[in-house]
């Protein structure tokens, strides 16, 4: 019903110049009245209150489901300790880096190269009041630095499934890709290396297919024993992403498969695809 609302206040505006900011019966919602609706959507976890923004039904689905789409991410995220430090790559709007800022008061650095959602990510920043513990980078994390291009699954805001450098789906097949956003990479080693960023305690990698490569761009930094953690959302289905495991294990880190069983998904787009959660 708001929505219906929403639409035909804003089809019967008219662009005239020196248009009136007041609202009229015949205009229905003025623009300033359209924008200061700003929707968003408060959780209460414990004693504190987390706000995001939901402009569209995709963001909106990410509050409803914070609980019940990754359970645990959220269960992880709860073990952290106030001044950790977390990066998460792959922010999208920044459900996660907010969640673990506000309610844990971790450090964070978030990397969404998507402008769309990086632009809300920063939004949820400012209404949570957390710019002094979250930097958001517009920027991709790979095995490399360089230029290129982002190319997107589409361009709705919220949206996931877009791959830097080339365009592939999650099972790392060649895709059309009608929109693309140009882009920079950079690895976490260099950001690490060169005292960017503080050596994470904890790090989430979730960007829908190159995960591996991301991981070849942190090895000197997961060599450090103040990584304590490291999620990965890992496509069982793909040579590249079952071969994490291993390097991983080389590094000193450990997971339950009862947590990796608890999060495979049994069927649809995403079969065989399963968060690990690496501790040492």
């Amino acid at each position: 019903m708001l929505l219906r609302l929403l639409l035909s206040a804003f089809r019967k505006q008219r662009p005239l110049p020196q248009q009136s900011t007041a609202a009229s019966p015949a205009a229905g919602l003025s623009l300033e009245q359209y924008e200061a609706l700003a929707p968003a959507v408060t959780i209460t976890e414990g004693a504190t209150d987390v706000t995001y923004c939901t402009p569209n039904m995709a963001t909106r689905w990410r509050v409803d489901t914070l609980y019940t789409k990754e359970p645990d991410t959220i269960e992880w995220i709860r073990s952290f300790e106030a001044g950790d430090v977390f990066v998460d790559i792959g922010a999208n709007v920044g459900m996660y880096s907010i969640f673990a800022a506000k309610v844990k008061g971790a450090m964070v650095y978030a990397f969404e190269p998507e402008s769309q959602n990086y632009g809300l990510l920063y939004k949820n920043i400012v209404v949570n009041a957390v710019s002094d513990r979250i930097t958001a980078y517009c920027a991709a994390l790979t095995d490399e630095e360089k230029f290129s291009l982002l190319y997107l699954s589409n361009f709705h805001l919220g949206n996931s499934c877009h791959t830097f450098d080339a365009p592939l789906d999650p099972n790392l097949r060649n895709r059309e890709s009608r929109y693309t956003q140009g882009c920079f990479s950079t690895t976490l080693d260099n950001l690490t290396g060169r005292g960017v960023l503080p050596v994470p305690t904890h790090i989430k990698i979730d960007v829908d297919g190159i995960e591996h490569k991301v991981l070849a761009g942190c090895r000197k930094t997961l060599g450090n024993r103040k990584v304590r953690s490291v999620l990965v959302e890992i496509n069982t289905n793909l040579p590249e992403h079952r071969s994490i495991i291993g390097q991983m294990a080389d590094l000193g880190f450990s997971y339950s498969t009862g947590q990796v069983n608890s999060s495979m998904r049994q069927d649809g787009p995403f079969k065989g695809v399963a968060n690990h959660v690496f501790r040492r």
